[in-house]
Parts: C-alpha cells; sequence; structure tokens
C-alpha cells in the first residue's frame, strides 16, 4: 500500500484541499478530502490532476518535428518526408525512438499511450523472424519509460483511393502490409496483453483497405478497442465518393466498424449525416489540435459531436508538440476562432477529453481520481512563471509539460521532482534522436 497527500486534487466532482490518495494493486482504494499529510505519506505539492491519456501516437513522426514549415506544402508533401523516415527503423532503433519519445510524454503528464501501429516488417515487406519484433520494441520501449501502452496494430492493405479505386501498395508501404486481413489477424494474436499493456486494433484508413476487407475486419477484431483515421483530408472524401457513393463514416457504417469500442481519428471534414451516424453509434472521436493545425488539415466540429454525444479524446499524433495542456487549449482555442465565444466546452468537459475519455478510448478504466480507478496521475507547480498567481480550476489554460513535477503510474512514481529514472529527459530524448540519424 503507498499513500499519497495532495496539496490540492481534482476529483470528479471538483477541485479539493488537502486530498489523500491510498493505492493498493495499482489501483485506487480510498480518496478523503481536507486532510494534513502524515508522516507515511508521498506528498505531492501544486495541484493533482487524472493521468492524461494520449490517444493517438506515431513515435516515429517524432522525427520530422520542426520540418513543416520551410516549403510550404500540405498533408500529402509531408508524408512524403514521414516515408522518408521509415527507412532507418529497424526493431532496434525504433526502440531507441520509441523509449524517447515515450519518456518524453511521461515528463509531459502523459500515463497512457495510444501507439497506432503500422510500421510492422522489414523494407519490402518480409516478416521479422519475430513477426511483432517492431511491436515489442514499442511495448518496451513503454515499459522502459513507465507509461502504459496500448498497441493499435494496424492493418494496411492497398496504396490509397483514387477516383479509380483503390491502389496498389508502394515500396515504401509493403512494410505496413501483412497481404490479408487473415494474415494480419494471426499475427496479432500472438501479442498479449499485461497490467500496462493493452493489445488493440486500426483500420488505417478507409484508403488503405477495401470495402470488403473492412467488412472483414469488423468481423475479426473481436472486443478490443478499434481506431482508424476519417475524414483527415477533403481528398480522402472525394474519392471515397466517387468510388463507393457514400461519405468514409457512411462506408466504415456500412463495413459494421462503427460502434462503442470505435473511435474515429481526426474526423476533421464531416457532413451533417456523419454527425449523426457518429451520435447514434456510440463511437468516439480523437481530435490533435496541435498536428492538425501543424499540417493544415483543418479544424474539426469538436462542439457539434460533443452536442450529438460522441466522446471526445486528445491526442499528440505527429508529435509538433508533446503536451497535453496544449491539446487542451487547442481543442477549445480552435472553436472560439470559429465562433467568436469563448468557453466552448466547460472545463471538465476538456479535462474529460483529456482524461477519461481518452482512456476509456484505449480499453483501460483510468483518467479519474476516484476510488476503483486505476492509480494514474500527475503533479503539476502552481508556482512557476506560468501558473503563477492563475485560478486553479483554470490552471490547464496556463500550465505547460514543463510545469509536471510526478507521475504516478499504476500507482508507481515514475517521474519524481521532474526527474526520471532513466536520467535526464532532455538527454534521453537527444540519445533517441541520434541513434536514429546514425542510422541512416
Amino acid at each position: 500500500m503507498t499513500t499519497y497527500w495532495c496539496e490540492h486534487a481534482q476529483l470528479p466532482d471538483r477541485m479539493h484541499r488537502g486530498v489523500r490518495v491510498v493505492v493498493e494493486g495499482g489501483r485506487i482504494t480510498e480518496v478523503t478530502s481536507e486532510t494534513k499529510p502524515g508522516d507515511g505519506d508521498v506528498r505531492l505539492r501544486g495541484l493533482v490532476l487524472p493521468g492524461f491519456a494520449n490517444a493517438h501516437s506515431h513515435a516515429f513522426h517524432r522525427m520530422l518535428r520542426g520540418r513543416t514549415h520551410a516549403d510550404g506544402g500540405n498533408f500529402w508533401s509531408w508524408r512524403d518526408q514521414m516515408y522518408a523516415v521509415t527507412s532507418r527503423l529497424t526493431p532496434d532503433t525504433y526502440f531507441a525512438l520509441a523509449r524517447g519519445v515515450f519518456v518524453e510524454m511521461v515528463a509531459a503528464g502523459y500515463t497512457v499511450v495510444g501507439e497506432f501501429h503500422y510500421l510492422h516488417h522489414q523494407p519490402g515487406g518480409k516478416p521479422y523472424d519475430d513477426p511483432n519484433a517492431m511491436g515489442e520494441a514499442l511495448i518496451a520501449a513503454a515499459a522502459e519509460a513507465g507509461i502504459r501502452i496500448t498497441l493499435l496494430d494496424t492493418c494496411y492493405l492497398t496504396g490509397g483511393l483514387s477516383a479509380d479505386g483503390h491502389l496498389p501498395l508502394d515500396e515504401v508501404q509493403t512494410r505496413f502490409s501483412d497481404g490479408s486481413v487473415q494474415a494480419w489477424a494471426e499475427r496479432v494474436e500472438a501479442l498479449r496483453d499485461s497490467d500496462l499493456v493493452r493489445i488493440g486494433a486500426a483500420a488505417h484508413s478507409v484508403r488503405a483497405l477495401t470495402g470488403e476487407q473492412l467488412a472483414e475486419f469488423a468481423t475479426v477484431v473481436g472486443d478490443r478497442p478499434v481506431h482508424a483515421h476519417v475524414s483527415e483530408q477533403i481528398a480522402e472524401n472525394l474519392a471515397t465518393q466517387m468510388v463507393y457513393g457514400a461519405s468514409p463514416v457512411e462506408h466504415l457504417t456500412d463495413a459494421g466498424m462503427l460502434g462503442e469500442r470505435f473511435t474515429a481519428v481526426h474526423a476533421t471534414h464531416l457532413s451533417e449525416d456523419d454527425l449523426e451516424l457518429m451520435g447514434r453509434s456510440g463511437a468516439g472521436a480523437c481530435f490533435c489540435p496541435t498536428t492538425e493545425r501543424d499540417l493544415a488539415d483543418g479544424i474539426g466540429p469538436g462542439c457539434e459531436l460533443a452536442e450529438r454525444g460522441v466522446p471526445l479524446s486528445l491526442g499528440s499524433d505527429q508529435h509538433a508538440v508533446i503536451d497535453p495542456f496544449e491539446e487542451i487549449r487547442g481543442i477549445e482555442m480552435h472553436e472560439r476562432l470559429k465562433s467568436h465565444e469563448r468557453g466552448r466546452f466547460p472545463l471538465s468537459g476538456l479535462l474529460e477529453m483529456a482524461t477519461a475519455n481518452g482512456y476509456r478510448s484505449l480499453g483501460w478504466d483510468g483518467g479519474r481520481i476516484a476510488v476503483g480507478s486505476l492509480a494514474d496521475f500527475v503533479a503539476i507547480r502552481t508556482d512557476s512563471r506560468r501558473t503563477g498567481g492563475v485560478a486553479l480550476g483554470q490552471a490547464v489554460f496556463a500550465a505547460t509539460g514543463a510545469d509536471v513535477t510526478d507521475v504516478v503510474v499504476a500507482g508507481r512514481r515514475v517521474l519524481s521532482g521532474g526527474v526520471h529514472p532513466l536520467g535526464p529527459v532532455d538527454d534521453v530524448v537527444a540519445e533517441s534522436i541520434e541513434a536514429v540519424r546514425r542510422s541512416s
């Protein structure tokens, strides 16, 4: 048993003072407010928040931070740069890179990550001796960083979608493909859940599987959490309409994909009919504001989805920044720019997107400081040059990842006073990037 005493803590109803949190077996067993610290308590100063969920991540995209502006361009030109990075990655270099990326996440306050994983095989498409070597590298990296992971193992079978139909895989994309839905399912079956690992599933997009393949995929995923990129680009919507006579959301509905276990990532360019289908299906949506603006993808219909009861979660996707507070602010600020009004989402709703909703979309029952919940929480400074003088209930509008001092995952402190067991976070991240650069 471990007992944490929090100077202030955000509980499900509101912020409380002097909160004692008792942890046993990785879960919260007792929460008491208005207490004094005891001799045996681990003291957490400042404001303690539920652990943040990064519901959509591509770890290897971290190599492209700060490379989207000089030559202009759009998502499709950026994708060419992203594909080039894959040539440098082996199980060893992928582990090294992901370890640094996941340590950066922990230091920013993330306690669980949904890794949208499609870099499965060797260049040319030949499997490694262990067909899951790349996925296992990500799982091992998360373990060393101290973060929970849902490996959203991704099915990727075609090279794209044009008005003439699905395209063949190109030379780079052969690394992503198992050849068939059945082969994907057989490979993924060898992966196993553990206390800090969930094995989820993803269809890369409607571009990467035919309609028949999507329908087959929907029958083999079982009770796993399922994600897919959806309507990220207008060109994707147009191609899907021309080939299938439907929007991506309508097409996924026809394939049997939408439901309570499904999360549409981005969901940027949705029609009114799409919004209604999402609301009726029980599906969620994951927005990635810092990526969507960095790649000039557009501003998604966050309020419109929320009004229809669609649970929203947040992710850092291609890691233009790794900072949950930036994602929280991003979704609210984008809505303010569209509407010319503030307070588009309640504070409680914004925090729920970044915590409990993300946990739920990744197959975990965490993201709350409450009895029975997973013991994942973070402490932030309330006296930094960013947070000093703020109303504590609105600290998410001032804090950054640099204000995170302590991170607890499964009841164990994996960041203490800003220090990670693997060493100075800046050094760990720099070493991970250098490991990939040396391999080129």
